[in-house]
């Protein structure tokens, strides 16, 4: 792949801060899972405040936070123009009985 063609490919991807808030449930039996998915643009960039979950060989394992650290998620298409070399990963948030959640 020519170092433009990236250049060119991400030259007009939209560009968003985006902030997801999950209140605390006392009840965990009651509440609603949170779905499980792929980002499907080139990458997000996440300050992460609470534990979320991945998917690593059908396992979900999760991730806590690492306090004043980037989580860097590629997405499906950095999957699809690396020919698979970088993996899009299988990922969800998670609800807190205590605390509200915030990714």
């Amino acid at each position: 792949m020519d170092p433009n063609d990236m250049r060119v490919l991400f030259a007009v991807e939209l560009q968003a801060i985006e902030m997801n808030s999950y209140p605390s449930c006392l009840q965990l039996e009651l509440a609603i899972n949170f779905n499980s998915h792929y980002d499907a643009s080139g990458l997000t960039i996440l300050l992460q405040v609470n534990e979320i979950q991945i998917r690593k060989s059908g396992v979900w394992v999760p991730i806590k936070p690492f306090p004043n650290a980037f989580v860097i998620n590629l997405e499906d298409c950095m999957e699809i123009i690396s020919n698979g070399i970088y993996k899009s990963v299988d990922h969800c948030a998670t609800v807190n009985s205590v605390k509200e959640s915030v990714d």
